[in-house]
């Protein structure tokens, strides 16, 4: 699937809004004339000079797998932001960094759930690295339902190097690992902050763990050790939020 596709109503919605300049096509499906339907066409005609495409429900699905929602569009490809970018993102902040770190998480459906719980926790930025980590894909977009286009999405070259800035800038590093004896609801998660998530299998790599300030985990009373890594990272993400807005 072209990378530039963005789909489903969310989605699409949370683009016109945000970065509407990007669209280059607004495809939707003919016979939809329901109300998400006509307000999305009158949000595009406030925020571009685009004409919307109808076309056969049969063009949308040869172009994305999954649920369109009768609605995609085409976005014009942009730069990755990088470590520079984030060091302007994190100068130009009124309040202590909240910061979501994915050392290699691959599904993008996880990918796609991490951003949208990070974007209702109210995290500043999601940090990635460029290898061996899913992308903002179509499909990852579709499960944000909106949070990749407004939450700050970073991809570094060197996720240990990037993590040390991090903490040169003030920034503590929460990791989270299964055989940690921290809790993560007795770790204090106040102040300047990135909670470091594993991937699906393995969790943090070597590296990414020894740069970790402290180790938390969270815990398990059934059968099943571990947790998805979404699952995990909302549980994590929104204990934070529950102590800092104390």
């Amino acid at each position: 699937m072209d990378d530039r596709i963005v789909f489903g109503l969310h989605a699409v919605e949370s683009l016109l809004k945000r970065n509407p300049e990007q669209i280059e096509r607004l495809l939707l499906q003919k016979g939809r004339s329901d109300k998400r339907i006509v307000e999305l066409i009158a949000l595009a005609t406030k925020k571009t000079t685009l004409s919307p495409e109808v076309v056969e429900r049969k063009v949308l699905d040869g172009l994305c797998q999954g649920r369109h929602q009768g609605v995609i569009a085409v976005a014009g490809v942009q730069d990755d932001l990088d470590e520079g970018d984030l060091e302007s993102l994190l100068q130009s902040l009124d309040h202590p960094p909240f910061l979501l770190v994915l050392d290699g998480v691959t599904d993008p459906h996880n990918l796609g759930a991490c951003m949208r719980s990070a974007n209702a926790a109210g995290v500043d930025a999601v940090i990635v690295p460029k290898d061996k980590s899913a992308t903002l894909t179509p499909v990852a977009r579709k499960v944000a339902c909106g949070a990749a286009e407004e939450t700050p999405f970073f991809r570094v070259t060197n996720l240990a190097r990037t993590l040390k800035w991090l903490q040169q800038f003030g920034i503590w590093l929460v990791g989270a690992a299964g055989e940690a004896e921290l809790m993560v609801y007795d770790q204090s998660l106040t102040g300047p902050l990135a909670i470091v998530m594993g991937n699906e299998g393995k969790g943090m790599r070597r590296l990414t763990r020894e740069n970790c300030d402290s180790l938390v985990k969270i815990p398990m009373a059934g059968e099943i050790s571990s947790l998805n890594v979404s699952v995990a990272t909302g549980v994590c993400l929104f204990e934070a939020v529950r102590q800092r807005r104390k």
